[in-house]
């Protein structure tokens, strides 16, 4: 005789009736049916996550934690969300920034506590354009220790749970808020935007004396200042929207190295429980070279320094993994290999080539890395919008 358990809505002779093939919708479990959602599509902003490093530099050893590879995962991060919440569909645009200055409906403010392989944790704040807190949480996840034996998983970043969980926590507070309000802080943003270049203009709309900021009334379609101002946010939006390419270049470049010192970091974190006062040595020196080479990875860029080539060949190879289970020879050779990724540090910054920016008849170069390129972008629109001496004339 065979007995089937384990599924909750199996029906038996003894139900009187069994039924197969498609069952009618309506007996589903809630569980099983997607939240509609007949609200705007507001625009998020994720500014790259604080890094979480404390200010003191000598307390990085004793907190366990590889600043180089911290400030990586402080743009990872960000893009990892802002792909959960691609993944949706109850959102506009979501764009990763440089920081928090970028116009948007909805601001997504991380900063990471944890990250050992193991557990990742980090803080997630949600505010509006109108100043308006919606959600302040801790995202938490542990990696099961039957993650990685699983071959299902190659490939897989052990973290994508925490960010999944945290897209459904955003996509709550969503639902909660009434669509009303939602299609009124779009205007509150726009016009927000437009007090950034011209306050006297833009501000007499809004209420900024109570937080909440609350509209008060909305400039006339054929106002010049306000087609004006439209026409500059959507600049703004499509020179972001071209950042998005090298925050996702970005992380596929540290991706194999960063799921590879995950793996050796998870296992570093479970010798450390099984034991606590033996040296952990040699998975050290395994560790530090795969931080090395996701240091590397992620800069994207050739180095001719001889050090930093080792480094990330080594460890893009079997060289880290090797030294995980052989151990590093000596304490010398480790410090030498550590020094090596120091230098790599600037990487976490997003160089970008510099780029030339057409506006009218007046152009400008635009250097440095991404959030110096994103500032020079903003001072050079606004002085364009300080020139403009006819206000009725389109951008």
């Amino acid at each position: 005789m065979h007995v089937l358990t384990g599924c909750a809505n199996t029906l038996t002779k003894s139900d009187g009736d069994v039924q197969t093939g498609p069952q009618l919708s309506s007996s589903f479990d809630e569980k099983t049916t997607e939240v509609s959602y007949q609200g705007p599509k507001l625009d998020v902003i994720i500014p790259a996550f604080s890094h979480g490093l404390s200010e003191d530099a000598e307390n990085y050893e004793e907190e366990g934690v590889w600043p180089e590879l911290r400030r990586a995962e402080a743009n990872r991060f960000a893009y990892k969300l802002k792909k959960a919440l691609d993944d949706t569909g109850k959102f506009g645009a979501v764009r990763v920034t440089p920081n928090n200055t970028a116009s948007g409906d909805l601001y997504v403010l991380g900063e990471i506590i944890e990250s050992n392989g193991e557990d990742v944790e980090f803080d997630l704040t949600l505010v509006d354009a109108s100043g308006k807190e919606w959600l302040d949480e801790t995202i938490q996840h542990e990696v099961g220790e039957g993650f990685y034996k699983n071959p299902r998983n190659e490939g897989k970043d052990a973290y994508d749970p925490a960010f999944e969980q945290a897209a459904v926590e955003i996509v709550e507070a969503l639902l909660d808020e009434d669509i009303a309000d939602l299609a009124e802080l779009q205007n509150i943003a726009e016009l927000r935007f437009g007090a950034s270049f011209n306050d006297d203009a833009f501000t007499e709309h809004l209420d900024t004396s109570t937080t909440p900021i609350q509209l008060l009334s909305m400039p006339s379609d054929a106002d010049p200042l306000y087609q004006r101002i439209q026409s500059v946010r959507v600049r703004e939006q499509l020179f972001i929207d071209n950042l998005q390419s090298n925050y996702s270049q970005f992380s596929n470049q540290m991706q194999d190295s960063y799921l590879l010192w995950q793996e050796a970091s998870f296992t570093e974190t479970q010798l450390q429980k099984e034991a606590r006062n033996k040296g952990l040595l040699k998975i050290a020196g395994g560790v530090l070279l795969i931080a090395a080479a996701v240091a590397a990875a992620a800069s994207g860029s050739s180095y001719d320094n001889n050090i930093g080539n080792e480094v990330a060949a080594i460890a893009a190879g079997v060289g880290g993994a090797a030294l995980i289970s052989s151990g590093i020879t000596s304490r010398e050779e480790a410090k030498f290999h550590q020094d090596a990724i120091n230098e790599l540090g600037e990487s976490a910054n997003l160089e970008m080539s510099p780029q030339v920016i057409q506006f009218e008849e007046e152009t400008v170069e635009l250097t440095g890395d991404m959030n110096e390129q994103f500032q020079q972008w903003r001072t050079f629109m606004a002085r364009m919008y300080a020139l403009e001496a006819t206000p009725d004339r389109q951008l």
